[in-house]
This record gives C-alpha cells, structure tokens and sequence, in this order.
C-alpha cells in the first residue's frame, strides 16, 4: 500500500506563503478585525458572567468572592408559579413572528423584482425602507395614537365601516398580533435587501430561456426565482430560529401596560425588571441562561435538519 508523507519542511513554506497572502491583502483583514473586535469586548468577554446564575452574587464581593448557589436558582425560576406563563408568551410571540413575518420580505422582493417600471421599483423601495430607520419609541407612539379607540384613525375607519372601536392597546388579545404586524411593517423593507441581492444574483439567460418555452410569469418565479433564493431562505431562517426566544424586547417593554401583562410579560422583560431594577441578579442571569440555553439548542437542531434537507447550512 502507497502512501504518501507530506514533508515537514513545507510546513514552513505554506506558512510564509499564508502571510504573504495575508500582507498583500491587508485592508481586508483590517476590515475583518474591526468586527471580529467587538464580538469579542461584547459577546465573548461577558461570558464570563455568566457564573453569577450558579451563585449568590453580590456586588460588594464580586463575581468571584460571591458563594457557590449550585442549580438553586434555576429551580426556583421554573418551580415559579409565572414559569410557564413566561415561556409560553414567549414562545407563542416568537413563533407568531416567525410564521406570519418571515415570509413577508421574501414576498416583497419578488415583488420589487418583477416591478418593470424604474420609478415605480425605487419608490416601492423607498417606501418600505423608512420605517426601519424609526426608533421603537416613535413606533410605539405612533401606535397609540393610530389605535387609541376615541380619537385613532384605525378605529375612525372601523366605525365607517359599522364596526364597534376596538382598544387594541389595552386588550391582552390584540397584544401580539398588534406587536407582529407592526413589527412586519417597520422591518419587511430593510429584511428584503438580502433576498433582492439573491434575486440579483440568478443568471438572467435563464429567464430568457424559459420565456422562449413559453413559461409564464409565475411558472418563472416558482421555477427559477425561488430556487434561486433557496440557499439565501435556509441561511436568513436559520439566523432568525436562533434568536427565536430574543424577540422585541425593547418594543415589549414599550408595548406593556397592566391590561395586557398577561400576553406581554416575556422572559427578556422579567429579566430586566427583576435583575436591573430589583436587583435579582443571580436569579434572572439563571433565567436569561436558560433563553440562551433554548436559542443555542434550537440553533443546532435546525441547522442539522437545514444540512440534511438542503445544500445550506451555517456549518
């Protein structure tokens, strides 16, 4: 049986050779850096952190000096009586979004895609990218202005139409779905970029040809457009599943009032009420590691399933 040995002595030679490569293209890995930089300061080094959900951490002793609490936090939190009201509204607020508005920029960037008429694409485009670049404060406020049941514009049109005014904003059923379609509203512009670029990248003579064979329109879109933006779909999924249970809290926190508590507290809101403005440190970090324990695991599974249905993975 032949095999072969590779020499040690090229080892060196490959060496030089990766940074000769790397010396010429310097600006790119500049470039690199600058963000590789910052996951680490703001992802990576509050890491270490995280050991204050297995302790009785107290700020005058430190993170290292606070006493070891074992798993004592994390029974408490899901020994709660609130445990599974939390997981739930965050669940079904995170799924919400993640059926009903995923499939809207890719939608919207067929759409701009087969717009012919250059103004018309470019104002389409214009339009649906300004929301995002709204503060959720603006948002929200416009909200309640829109939806306020006397004086909101929402409701004005409803009783034209001989419906009853509806306070979407202080019923706990309307919560979600008033958080979701807003949430599509102010992000559907800016998420279709990426599926534009996907669309941009198909090879035109492909159109062409099935044009010559007589495919119409959305037999071409089926065909050609969405296959096309297939690997883009699984990638941008994947990303939004494993923040799946990181959803809005800013505008959550925004949104809640004491009527619509019961479908609005989630457990980024209870972390942030009962670790910065209680003090709970230990207790929430024991249930903020538990969300990110949820979104790793949910990341892995669908990444897995994604590489063995498709060509496209993060890994």
């Amino acid at each position: 049986m032949n095999t072969t040995i590779i020499p040690q002595s090229l080892q060196p030679t490959q060496r030089r050779r990766l940074w000769k490569r790397i010396l010429t293209k310097y600006e790119f890995y500049i470039m690199l850096a600058i963000p590789l930089i910052w996951y680490i300061i703001f992802k990576y080094v509050p890491m270490y952190g995280i050991q204050i959900a297995f302790k009785d951490f107290s700020a005058t002793r430190g993170i290292m000096a606070s006493p070891w609490a074992g798993f004592r936090h994390f029974e408490r939190f899901f020994e709660s009586s609130y445990f599974w009201e939390l997981l739930w509204n965050t669940l079904s607020l995170s799924l919400y979004s993640l059926l009903v508005g995923f499939p809207v920029p890719i939608l919207l960037a067929l759409l701009i895609y087969e717009i012919n008429g250059k103004r018309m694409k470019k104002w389409l485009q214009n339009v649906t990218y300004i929301p995002h670049f709204l503060s959720l404060v603006v948002i929200v406020g416009m909200l309640n202005v829109f939806l306020d049941p006397d004086t909101g514009k929402v409701n004005q049109l409803l009783s034209l139409l001989g419906v009853d005014p509806v306070p979407f904003m202080r019923k706990a059923e309307w919560f979600q779905t008033v958080f979701v379609s807003s949430d599509i509203w102010q992000h559907m512009g800016w998420s279709s970029i990426i599926y534009l670029a996907a669309l941009t990248a198909i090879d035109p003579t492909q159109y062409e040809a099935a044009k010559m064979d007589g495919a119409s329109r959305f037999q071409r879109l089926l065909h050609i457009s969405l296959p096309g933006m297939l690997p883009t779909i699984v990638i941008m999924f994947i990303l939004q599943v494993g923040h799946l249970m990181d959803i809005g809290f800013e505008k959550v926190l925004l949104m809640q009032n004491p009527v619509n508590a019961s479908k609005g507290e989630i457990l980024a809101t209870f972390v942030y009420k009962n670790g910065i403005q209680q003090g709970q440190f230990s207790y929430t970090a024991a249930a903020g590691l538990f969300n990110s324990v949820i979104d790793f695991i949910l990341l892995i599974l669908v990444n897995s399933w994604a590489r063995k249905k498709t060509d496209s993975s993060l890994w």
